[in-house]
């Protein structure tokens, strides 16, 4: 199934109509390659939508994540991240730059959950995090500003 047709079924489940600002904030979504923050989502659509507020597009994109269109980014700071890849995956987050980078590892998806956290939560998925700095930090002279 395509990317749209995914989306239009998601909307259609949910009782959500597929109208044109939905629409192009999932393609703003699911043309980007890194982890857009819904700023970067209203600044690729802003020009096409005029009329469209921040926040309609902030609320587009937390309820696109509610049914499953989209996960949230996990929360290092400010803003809210939101990831379009669906599939298992972990991610490692550069303590320097803020670059979150999309990495998979077999030995990661199959870790056990430890019983007393299995007890004591409904666990729906798992996403290890590691953090670090990146190549291109690590080749940065110590004084420089990579921001």
């Amino acid at each position: 199934m395509d990317k749209l047709d995914f989306f239009t079924q998601k909307c259609k489940h949910h009782h959500l109509k597929v109208t044109p600002q939905r629409t192009a904030v999932f393609k703003a979504l699911a043309a980007a390659e890194n982890h857009p923050s819904a700023d970067e989502i209203f600044q690729k659509i802003h020009a096409e939508f005029p009329h469209i507020s921040f926040d309609t597009v902030n609320r587009t994109l937390l309820t696109f994540a509610e049914i499953g269109i989209v996960d949230l980014a996990e929360g290092h700071g400010t803003p809210r991240r939101f990831d379009t890849n669906l599939m298992p995956h972990h991610h490692f987050f550069c303590i320097k730059c803020g670059q979150l980078t999309d990495f998979h590892c077999r030995e990661y998806d199959d870790l056990d959950i430890p019983e007393e956290i299995r007890k004591k939560f409904s666990i729906t998925s798992k996403r290890m995090v590691l953090k670090g700095i990146c190549d291109k930090c690590r080749a940065q002279p110590p004084d420089s500003d990579t921001t």
